[in-house]
Parts: C-alpha cells; sequence; structure tokens
C-alpha cells in the first residue's frame, strides 16, 4: 500500500535540504575552527556553528512532521543563520566563508518560507 506524502511537506522538501545543509557546513566549519592555531579567537564563531547546526536540524525535522510550532521556528532558524553567517564572515577562512554562503542561502529560504506562510 502506497502512503499518500503530506502535500505541507512536498512543499517544505527543499527548505528541509537547506536547513540540513546548513547544519552540515556548520559541523564541517566547527570541526576546522577546533583545528586553527588560534581556537580562542574562533570561540564565538563555534558557538554560532553548533548552535545554529542544532536549530537548523530541529527546523528540519519540524517541517518534515508538520508540526504545528514550524513556521514560527523557522523564524527561529532565519535569525540563527544570519548570525552565523555574520560571524563566519569575518574570517577569511575557506570553511567560514562556505559556511556563511550555506546560512546565507538557509536564512534567505526561510525568510521565503515565511512570506509564504504570512500570505496564505
Amino acid at each position: 500500500m502506497k502512503t499518500q506524502a503530506h502535500p505541507q511537506q512536498e512543499q517544505n522538501t527543499e527548505l528541509i535540504r537547506t536547513l540540513i545543509n546548513s547544519a552540515l557546513a556548520c559541523e564541517a566549519c566547527e570541526a576546522a575552527c577546533l583545528q586553527e592555531n588560534d581556537v580562542t579567537m574562533m570561540t564565538r564563531c563555534i558557538e554560532l556553528d553548533r548552535d545554529c547546526a542544532d536549530i537548523c536540524l530541529l527546523g528540519a525535522r519540524f517541517l518534515q512532521r508538520d508540526a504545528e510550532i514550524a513556521p514560527q521556528y523557522i523564524t527561529l532558524c532565519e535569525e540563527i543563520c544570519r548570525l552565523c553567517a555574520e560571524e563566519c564572515r569575518k574570517h577569511e577562512a575557506d570553511h567560514c566563508q562556505a559556511c556563511a554562503e550555506a546560512c546565507d542561502r538557509c536564512a534567505q529560504a526561510c525568510h521565503t518560507y515565511q512570506d509564504n506562510v504570512t500570505v496564505h
């Protein structure tokens, strides 16, 4: 017996992927930051990477199960992604720049999601 996907889940598939990709970029950035010569200089970056990865993964889970709180939670995802991207852009390391790009894409996707939720 084939089950039908919930229509909202299908619409959210791309955002879920974007949230997961952002979380993975943050995890990679965090791991690379911990290998830097001056780890203390990277403290805020590491903290935001960890927070962003956790928040984005939970946001993806909420969207996947069409949780009632998902729309409000995606606002938090957008905010943490913007903070993380802003911090990562302060560092020249390739991993930080890649993380900033992933977080910017995710923040924009979250913003677009919110615009669509607000319109409907």
